[in-house]
């Protein structure tokens, strides 16, 4: 995989987190020993966007969110599962993509231990919270650079194509209907 693929740079997160969130389906999240193509994420529009946990401005929570692009930002929801978001926009300006699921790559039996309640390829990374577990990111990750970790992703050379469908965000109360959430037509491997 890695001979075929080059990483991200971080020009590619210095943009609108609209657009990265779209151009992050189809890339390869790599974490350790385990990776997963990006087939779900939604995008969250810092202060402007009430949904977003930068709405309310900088806090110790957000900091990493208003920080450079191409950070991880990684926090804990329901007091149970972890979530990874990538830092996009311009410095000072907050924005985020959050990765919502992958199709599971590499590294699957290890995923499977992480995970031994999916009982099917389809279920090892259908969620936010599943694929943090099943390629172990935690809130250790958070800040984490993109570009020179060992949480990185890679844009294959010759990526296989595919058709963008987009709706709205899901899971949230504020902005709901905003259509914000991009993922990959027909994937089996999307949230459910």
């Amino acid at each position: 995989m890695a001979a075929q693929s080059t990483l991200l740079e971080r020009d590619f997160y210095a943009r609108p987190a609209i657009e990265v969130a779209r151009d992050c389906l189809g890339k390869i999240l790599v974490h350790g020993r385990t990776a997963g193509r990006i087939v779900e994420t939604e995008a969250y529009l810092g202060v402007d966007d009430r949904a977003a946990h930068a709405w309310r401005g900088v806090t110790n929570r957000t900091r990493v969110i208003f920080g450079p692009p191409g950070h991880a930002y990684v926090y804990f929801i329901y007091g149970m599962y972890e979530c990874l978001n990538f830092v996009a926009e311009e410095e000072g300006k907050a924005g985020c993509v959050l990765i919502r699921a992958l199709e599971p790559l590499a590294g699957l039996d290890l995923m499977r231990r992480r995970r031994p309640a999916a009982k099917r390829l389809e279920d090892l990374a259908s969620g936010p919270g599943k694929l943090t577990l099943a390629l172990a990111i935690t809130r250790k990750q958070n800040g984490a650079d993109l570009t020179r970790s060992r949480l990185y992703v890679l844009r294959e050379r010759h990526p296989p194509a595919f058709e963008v469908v987009v709706t709205p965000r899901i899971g949230i109360t504020h902005c709901a209907d905003w259509p914000l959430r991009f993922l990959i037509a027909d994937s089996p491997f999307v949230s459910r």
